[in-house]
């Protein structure tokens, strides 16, 4: 201090001694501390108080934010400094809010849909108003015909995880390989069975391949259906393959009229052939079985003959003559009855007479 640098004496203010070290005053120095606090603090201390519980407030605002609901049909995706972490079911949750986390509700129930190959107001229904997408919808069969198909994807989330980080664009993703899909397919496919008979399988086949694909990307999309809207061949030749399709017709026709007539006459011809031979084979056994009979008739009059030959000539004699005698007219005069004289048959009465009695 000035006055402890008086001349020689080294005498204090008050004229004592050489002064000593004083210790420091801990009062004096929280009061300074504080005084230069309040110099930031405009308004005095309450309203710094106040500040602070403005600040307090805001933190538990902050920390409350953290809750949120995952409604049905969504599930909730939570992010901590942009890295997932889990997936949360439907209900209340708490999640650390932004900055720190973030937390994303994608619906995983609702059916999207995206249509290939047409352009309209409608979703699913082919109107005035649809616009025909050509580089879409043309593609080439299995016998080098092209053919022109118009159909519509349904699809939902799989796995929102998958789904929110995997893929870029999930929408032109599913639309990119449904095109891919079903082209493999109808390239497996003749333009005939296309049109006609397998175009349910046609579909089955593209729903099986189109989710192979959208998996092996881990999109986590499921495909609930595929429909086809359209199937034809391209406008400009479509008058030709109608005047092809009538042709065909008109041939199948003639070929079912051709297989009737032929179905009603082969089984008739066939029907008189086993007749005939059933009545040949019928008559082969009669004569071989009346041949037989007749071989053992003679083998047992034979047998009789041997026994005894006088009787059984003259019982084959009688038999004879019974057999030529039957079918005449017979006369028979008692030589007895008229001796000496010749007696008149008046034949041609008794023919008559006989006649009249049949």
């Amino acid at each position: 201090m000035p006055w402890n640098q008086q001349g020689g004496g080294g005498q204090g203010p008050w004229g004592g001694g050489p002064s000593s070290p004083q210790p420091p005053d801990i009062e004096e120095i929280l009061r300074r501390s504080q005084d230069q606090f309040k110099k930031f603090l405009p308004g005095g201390f309450g309203q710094a108080r106040g500040f602070i519980l403005i600040v307090v407030g805001a933190i538990a605002i902050w920390l409350l934010s953290g809750f949120y609901r995952v409604q049905p049909g969504e599930q909730g995706v939570e992010l901590l400094f942009g890295k997932f972490v889990k997936v949360t079911a439907p209900g209340l949750n708490y999640w650390p809010p932004s900055p720190f986390g973030q937390v994303f509700k994608p619906n995983v129930e609702h059916t999207n849909q995206i249509t290939v190959g047409f352009r309209g107001t409608g979703e699913s229904e082919r109107g005035s108003a649809v616009r025909d997408v050509p580089q879409e919808s043309l593609m080439l069969t299995g016998d080098q015909n092209i053919i022109d198909v118009d159909f519509v994807v349904q699809w939902r989330i799989k796995n929102a995880a998958d789904f929110l980080f995997n893929i870029r664009n999930p929408q032109a993703t599913v639309k990119l390989a449904s095109e891919s899909a079903i082209r493999e397919i109808i390239g497996q496919t003749t333009l005939e069975d296309a049109l006609t008979v397998k175009r349910g399988e046609v579909e089955t086949l593209t729903k099986v391949l189109l989710q192979e694909i959208l998996d092996s990307y881990g999109a986590g999309v499921y495909i609930v259906d595929i429909k086809q809207q359209k199937v034809d061949p391209p406008i400009a030749v479509i008058d030709a393959f109608n005047d092809v399709q009538s042709a065909k017709q008109d041939q199948e026709r003639s070929v079912n009229e051709a297989t009737a007539y032929r179905n009603g006459i082969v089984p008739r011809a066939k029907g008189e052939a086993a007749r005939m031979v059933q009545a040949a084979t019928a008559y082969k056994e009669k004569v071989v079985k009346e041949a037989e009979g007749e071989g053992q008739r003679f083998l047992s009059v034979y047998e009789a003959y041997k026994q005894g030959k006088k009787v059984t000539t003259e019982r084959l004699y009688i038999e004879r003559m019974q057999q030529v005698l039957k079918g005449i007219d017979k006369v028979i005069v008692d030589n007895d009855s008229g001796q000496g004289v010749v007696p008149y048959l008046p034949l041609p009465e008794l023919k008559k007479r006989a006649e009249g009695a049949n």
